[in-house]
């Protein structure tokens, strides 16, 4: 099976199935020396894993992460990185009804397609329990970027139709952690909370979206072509379970704009020598697939979570109709939680670059 790596130099793959015994990581290409908390490490799972708050899935996992290799006296060796997570509270028994149907809007029926056979036990390999991984991956990404001044901030912007309608740049992001729903906005945190709840006591999800701005990106990181700076974002934020949409700086709106409204005009910088900056930012940060040293900023839109506590008509392997009804865990809105994913995916991407770049100095 192909598609289980990430990144350039800094190479990340991933292992394990949501019902396995374990799910970790390997990364290959971190620089030595670059000093590793194992606190920090687990405070960006913690962040992330189940059971955390009523508004998440209520599966109860401690996401303790055990490192393997590539570690020695809190420093990295430069040698391949290893991190396993334990599953400790699997209930595989809770998806035996759908063993033999295809859920809507899963990737059952794909799978099937692709593979000729499926692993049914909480999506298996396609689980968004693999998701803990690139957690701990991105943690050690980020201990990369702290030492270049390089800040990764995501938090909740919208859940269903509740949307912040302040620009990233009037809002206390040191507020995030501060309610369930790792929104900012205290107040509108309470209308996301409630409408959650409301939406898991009808048996339903509601998705939303997941802002994230990037502080301290010095210009020069991404290539000019295939890998612009933006399209691996893209594809990073894409690749994350139930993630629908990504668009970064002005974004859709930019298309209701002129040129002359959207051009970022370059400003004369206070101190001489110190790099370029613009008036505006509509760019976010990137111009021609490479950072130009301002905040980079981009959203992701995220899919009611498919799995439901209501009848739905499907079919079988068969082809035969058949009902299916969600049983087990689930996340009744995935946002909450993909805050931690966003950033993990956003430091992975800004850390090989700043490697690629790096080899060019």
């Amino acid at each position: 099976m192909a598609g289980n790596t990430f990144g350039t130099i800094f190479r990340v793959t991933t292992f394990g199935e949501s019902h396995g015994s374990a799910i970790g990581c390997i990364i290959d290409g971190c620089p030595p020396g670059i000093p590793v908390s194992l606190d920090f490490i687990q405070h960006e799972l913690d962040r992330r894993r189940p059971g955390q708050s009523a508004i998440v899935t209520q599966r109860k996992e401690s996401d303790t992460v055990q490192i393997l290799s590539g570690v020695f006296q809190d420093k990295t060796t430069g040698t391949p990185i290893a991190m396993l997570i334990p599953n400790e509270d699997q209930r595989s028994k809770d998806y035996d009804h759908i063993a033999a149907a295809y859920r809507p809007s899963h990737a059952d029926y794909t799978w099937q397609a692709k593979y000729g056979f499926r692993d049914y036990r909480g999506g298996g390999r396609s689980s968004a329990r693999e998701t803990a991984a690139r957690v701990a991956a991105g943690a050690i990404a980020k201990l990369i970027l702290q030492q270049q001044g390089i800040s990764i901030q995501a938090y909740v912007s919208q859940v269903g139709a509740l949307a912040l309608p302040l620009p990233y740049q009037a809002l206390d992001l040191s507020q995030t952690e501060s309610t369930e729903v790792r929104c900012p906005d205290l107040s509108m945190a309470a209308q996301m909370i409630d409408l959650i709840k409301k939406i898991k006591k009808a048996g339903d999800t509601i998705g939303g979206v997941v802002s994230c701005v990037v502080t301290g990106c010095p210009p020069g990181l991404g290539e000019p072509v295939f890998d612009k700076l933006h399209a691996d974002l893209g594809k990073a934020m894409l690749s994350i379970n139930a993630a629908k949409g990504f668009e970064y700086g002005s974004g859709f709106a930019g298309v209701a704009m002129t040129g002359s409204g959207h051009n970022d005009q370059f400003i004369v910088p206070d101190t001489p020598g110190a790099p370029l900056q613009t008036q505006t930012n509509y760019s976010g940060g990137i111009q021609g697939g490479i950072s130009n040293g301002m905040d980079i900023y981009f959203r992701v839109a995220f899919k009611p979570v498919a799995t439901i506590m209501q009848a739905q008509a499907s079919v079988d392997e068969q082809g035969m109709p058949v009902e299916v009804t969600g049983k087990g865990r689930h996340d009744p809105c995935v946002v909450p939680r993909a805050v931690p994913i966003v950033e993990a995916m956003a430091a992975l991407v800004l850390a090989d670059h700043w490697l690629r770049f790096r080899t060019l100095a």
